[in-house]
C-alpha cells in the first residue's frame, strides 16, 4: 500500500473553518438562550395567570395551596363572594390570556409547556363559547349545587394556622350575601325563562330544610369543635371563647342565609317554563354542546358521541348474552357477591396498591390515610372520596369512608379503586411527582379525571375476583352490567338535553331495559335534568381512555406495554382528550 501523501491546509481554509465553529458556536448559544427565555416567559405567563385565578375567591386559594404567602399570593377578603349574570370582565380576561398564549409558538417551549400551552388555549376558548349563555348555568341542583356543596366545602376547611380559622368564620359571615346575590341571580333567570322547575325546587327545599332544622345541634358544630381540638394550639379556654363565637356566627348568619335563600326561591315558584331538558329552553342546545366539551374534554360532535355510546352499548349487551349463554349459573350467583363479608377497607387498599404494580407504573412513596366520615354529616356524603390536598404541602392524602353507605363490600372495593389505587390519589401523586406547572393544578379536566378513575374502576373488577376469591366471570358480568348502566343513562342524557326527550319517554325507554319501577325512571330522569352531562363526564372520558389504548396497542402492535402507556396517560396529565391523544401517541 502507497503511503498518503496529505497537503497541508491553506491559512484560508483554516480560517473559515475557525469562522464557522465560531457561529455555529454563537447559533448554538442563541438558540439555547432562546428557548430558555421562552420557556421562562412561558412560565411567568401561567404563574400570572395562576395568581390571578387562585386568588379570585378564598376557598379556591384555601384548598389550592395551604401556605399562599410563600409564593408571594396575598390572601383575598375571606368571603364567597358573588354570582352574577354579568360576566363581561371574567370574559375579558379569558380572551387577554388568549392573546398572550398565542404569542407563543410550540417550538420554542419544552415539551411540558407545550402541552400546558395547548391545554391552556382549549380550555379558554371553551369557556368563551359559553358567554351568550350565563343565565342558563343554574348555581343550584339538588345534589351538586352550591347550597349542598358549601357545608361540606366549609366543614372540611383545614386549619394550618391562626389565619385559617379568623378566615373561617368571616366566610361564614358572607353566606348571607353571597344567597342574596345567588337570590338577584335566580330572578334574573326566572325573568328570561330559565328558572327551574316545581319538582328540582321542591328538592333543594327539601335539602336546605333538612340542614336547618335543628340548628343548636347543627353538624357544623361538632365537626368545627373537632377540627379546633385537633389543630392543638388553643387552651381548653380559648377553644370554648371560639366554639361560642362559631355558634353565635352559625345561629345569626348561616342559618338565617339558608331561611332567606328559601323563601326567596319559593316566591320565584311556578316561574319555571319547562320541567323538561335543556333543548327547551332559548341557546339551550348551544349551552349544552358548552357543557359537553367542558365537562367531558371530548370535542367530538353529539352526532358522534351518540354512536359511540349507541356502539358501546351494543357490545356489551352481546357480552353479557353470549356470557349467560355459555355459563347460565352466573346469574344465581350474583347473590352470594353482594353478600361477601369481612371487609376492610385499610386491607383493600393496600391490596389495591399491590395489586397494581402489575398494570400501572410503581410510585416511590405514596403516604396516604383513611379517615371516616364523620357521624354527623354522613347524610350528606358519598359512601367514598378522596380529598386533593394542596399543591404547595402535597399531604395529607386522605380516602374518606361514609361507614353509613349501603353499597356492598364489593362496590365498596370497586370505589375505593376509584378514589385510591389506581384511582384518584394515585393519579394525583403521580403526576405531582412530575413537578408540573402550578396552572396545572388549578385547571384540569373533569372528563380526564373522572374518566380515568371509571377507567381503573374496570380494571379493579378483576383485582377484586382474586381479592374476595370469587369467579373472574362473575366479576366481570357486573362490570359489564355497570358500563351498561352508565351508558345507557348518558344516551340519555343527550336524548334528554339535545332532543328533547320527556319523562314518558325515558320512563319507556327504561323499562325496554328491564327497569320497571316508575319512581326509579322519574330519579333517573330528574337526576339528568338537574346534572347534564354528569354522567358523560365518567362514562364518555372512559371510553376516550379505552380508544386512546386501542389507537396506540394498533400502533405498537406487539411491542405494546400496558404499563407504559399507563405512564404516558399520567405524565401527561389532566387535560382535554385532544391534548391527551396528541401528546400520547407521540410515543408510538
Amino acid at each position: 500500500m502507497k503511503p498518503s501523501l496529505r497537503r497541508p491546509r491553506s491559512p484560508i481554509v483554516i480560517a473559515l473553518l475557525l469562522s464557522l465553529t465560531l457561529v455555529i458556536g454563537l447559533f448554538m448559544g442563541w438558540l439555547s438562550g432562546s428557548v430558555i427565555s421562552k420557556d421562562k416567559a412561558f412560565r411567568s405567563l401561567t404563574r400570572k395567570i395562576f395568581q390571578e385565578e387562585v386568588s379570585g375567591s378564598m376557598l379556591t386559594l384555601h384548598y389550592s395551596l395551604a401556605y399562599p404567602e410563600k409564593k408571594h399570593i396575598s390572601r383575598p377578603s375571606p368571603t364567597l363572594g358573588t354570582i352574577s349574570d354579568d360576566t363581561s370582565a371574567t370574559y375579558q380576561k379569558y380572551e387577554q390570556y388568549l392573546r398572550k398564549l398565542k404569542d407563543f409558538t410550540p417550538s420554542g417551549l419544552t415539551r411540558q409547556n407545550q402541552i400546558t400551552r395547548d391545554m391552556l388555549l382549549l380550555y379558554y376558548q371553551t369557556q368563551l363559547s359559553a358567554r351568550d349563555y350565563t343565565l342558563l348555568d343554574e348555581p343550584l341542583s339538588p345534589s351538586l349545587g352550591i347550597q349542598a356543596q358549601l357545608p361540606v366545602l366549609l366543614a372540611e376547611y383545614a386549619f394550618y394556622d391562626d389565619q385559617d380559622i379568623a378566615d373561617y368564620l368571616n366566610l361564614l359571615t358572607s353566606v348571607k350575601p353571597y344567597f342574596q346575590s345567588i337570590l338577584t341571580y335566580e330572578r334574573r333567570r326566572s325573568d328570561a325563562g330559565y328558572f327551574m322547575s316545581n319538582a328540582t325546587l321542591k328538592r333543594i327545599l327539601e335539602q336546605c330544610s333538612t340542614f336547618i332544622k335543628d340548628p343548636q345541634n347543627n353538624y357544623m358544630l361538632d365537626v368545627f369543635a373537632r377540627k379546633l381540638k385537633d389543630y392543638g394550639r388553643f387552651s381548653e379556654e380559648d377553644q370554648t371563647k371560639l366554639n361560642e363565637r362559631h355558634k353565635e356566627i352559625l345561629l345569626t348568619s348561616v342559618i338565617p342565609a339558608y331561611q332567606e335563600l328559601m323563601t326567596g326561591l319559593n316566591e320565584l315558584k311556578n316561574t319555571g317554563t319547562s320541567s323538561r331538558g335543556l333543548s327547551h329552553f332559548k341557546g339551550g342546545k348551544e349551552y349544552y354542546r358548552y357543557l359537553l366539551q367542558f365537562q367531558t374534554g371530548s370535542y367530538l360532535s353529539v352526532e358522534k358521541i351518540q354512536q359511540r355510546l349507541t356502539s358501546q352499548l351494543t357490545e356489551d349487551m352481546h357480552t353479557v348474552q353470549q356470557m349467560l349463554k355459555k355459563q347460565p349459573s352466573l346469574l344465581r350467583k350474583l347473590t352470594n357477591v353482594a353478600e361477601i363479608k369481612d371487609f376492610e377497607p385499610a386491607s383493600a387498599l393496600q391490596y389495591l396498591n399491590q395489586q397494581m404494580q402489575k398494570d400501572f407504573p410503581a410510585l416511590d412513596t405514596t403516604d396516604y390515610e383513611i379517615r371516616y366520615v364523620h357521624e354527623s354529616m354522613e347524610d350528606f356524603l358519598s359512601p367514598a372520596f378522596y380529598l386533593t390536598p394542596p399543591l404547595d404541602t402535597g399531604s395529607p392524602n386522605v380516602i374518606y369512608i361514609n361507614r353509613a353507605g349501603s353499597r356492598s363490600n364489593l362496590e365498596l372495593f370497586t370505589t375505593l379503586s376509584h378514589e385510591g389505587f389506581p384511582g384518584h390519589l394515585y393519579q394525583t401523586v403521580f403526576f405531582g411527582k412530575t413537578q408540573p406547572d402550578d396552572i396545572r393544578y388549578l385547571i384540569t379536566s373533569g372528563g380526564y379525571v373522572e374518566g380515568w378513575a371509571t377507567y381503573v374502576e374496570s380494571i379493579s373488577y378483576g383485582y377484586a375476583a382474586s381479592y374476595f376469591k370469587v369467579e373472574p366471570e362473575l366479576l366481570q358480568l357486573l362490570w359489564q352490567n355497570r358500563s351498561i348502566s352508565l351508558c345507557l343513562y348518558s344516551l340519555l342524557d343527550i336524548k334528554i338535553h339535545e332532543y328533547g326527550w320527556t319523562l314518558a319517554q325515558v320512563t319507556q325507554s327504561l323499562h325496554g331495559f328491564g327497569i320497571a319501577s316508575d319512581d326509579t325512571c322519574k330519579e333517573i330522569y330528574q337526576y339528568i335534568i338537574e346534572n347534564p352531562a354528569n354522567y358523560l363526564k365518567y362514562y364518555l372520558g372512559y371510553l376516550n381512555f379505552m380508544d386512546l389504548r386501542d389507537l396506540a396497542e394498533k400502533k405498537a402492535g406487539d411491542k405494546f406495554d400496558k404499563k407504559e402507556f399507563h405512564r404516558f396517560v399520567l405524565e401527561t396529565g389532566p387535560a382535554p382528550f385532544p391534548v391527551i391523544e396528541k401528546y400520547v401517541l407521540e410515543n408510538y
